[in-house]
């Protein structure tokens, strides 16, 4: 059995770890309000983003914008988001296995990464993909301007034929106790093939035309859906940190109750033996 000290010692170092662990869940779930607050008021906006551009795609009478037309996937790029720090749970394994998946399933094609967090760039970088892009330490002040940065740039890409075809795989927030992977194509981008019908459907006049709406809106429309996707991967990191301290905070209650019990059991037999040598002692005087 360990000596009282040893088992002392491990008492503190479990209590000190669980005080970094509180506190961690209770800096998470401050993060984790703000950040909610920003997804829930981010999808609106892109579900009517989306809802403006399939009726504008509609109403062209010209062929197909480039960035609606689709090609034979020869040059793929796929963004990964991650998270900068991990003690997150499964948040960048979830996401990283989800990304080694789809680039085993594009091995045919000459395949780029365009690599949001940390974590995701250390774990990628040892594998036999070729990085074209990183980005480090986004979500200490996250903002739309870049998700305009990383947006742009893939449009351009895409119009130059760098790629033939982008997708995104992160985190999207269902709650605060489930967060599921998604992988979606932005480029090209495939506006919804139908209208919501209920009610009273408008037929728009657009200025100075569709075509010229439409040349404006289709980089707005990637540049909105990477930056509700930023933020569903921000929410859903403090969401599965907060969840993952949580548990580390009750693991450390049951260790220490454990702990504990050892040291009171330890305790009672070392006075136990000394009251038995006491004893003996005695005894041993008497006779």
């Amino acid at each position: 059995m360990p000596s009282l000290r040893h088992i002392r010692r491990r008492i503190r170092s479990v209590k000190n770890t669980q005080q970094i662990t509180k506190a961690m869940k209770m800096v998470s779930a401050a993060k984790l309000r703000r950040a909610q607050i920003q997804v829930e008021e981010a999808r609106p906006y892109a579900l009517k983003m989306s809802e403006v551009l399939s009726s504008v795609a509609m109403r062209t009478e010209s062929g197909l914008h480039p960035l609606l037309t689709p090609r034979e996937e020869e040059k793929v790029e796929l963004l990964v988001i991650t998270s900068d720090k991990g003690l997150a749970g499964a948040f960048n394994g979830n996401v990283l296995r989800k990304a080694l998946e789809f680039l085993r399933e594009r091995a045919g094609a000459k395949l780029t990464l365009n690599i949001i967090g940390r974590k995701g760039r250390d774990f990628l970088r040892r594998r036999p993909y070729e990085i074209r892009k990183e980005h480090l330490d986004l979500f200490r002040r996250l903002s739309y301007d870049q998700a305009t940065q990383i947006g742009t740039e893939l449009v351009d890409l895409y119009l130059k034929g760098e790629v033939d075809a982008v997708y995104v795989v992160y985190n999207e927030f269902k709650s605060i106790l489930r967060q599921q992977v998604s992988l979606q194509q932005l480029l090209p981008i495939k506006p919804a093939q139908e209208i919501p019908s209920e009610g009273y459907q408008p037929d728009f006049i657009y200025e100075p035309s569709a075509e010229e709406v439409l040349e404006r809106l289709l980089p707005q429309h990637i540049i909105t859906q990477i930056y509700r996707y930023l933020l569903e991967s921000n929410a859903s990191e403090h969401a599965a940190r907060m969840t993952a301290m949580e548990a580390a905070t009750r693991n450390a209650s049951e260790v220490i109750a454990k702990l504990t019990l050892t040291y009171n059991r330890a305790r009672q037999a070392a006075i136990t033996k000394e009251i038995i040598e006491v004893v003996s002692g005695a005894e041993a005087l008497v006779k």
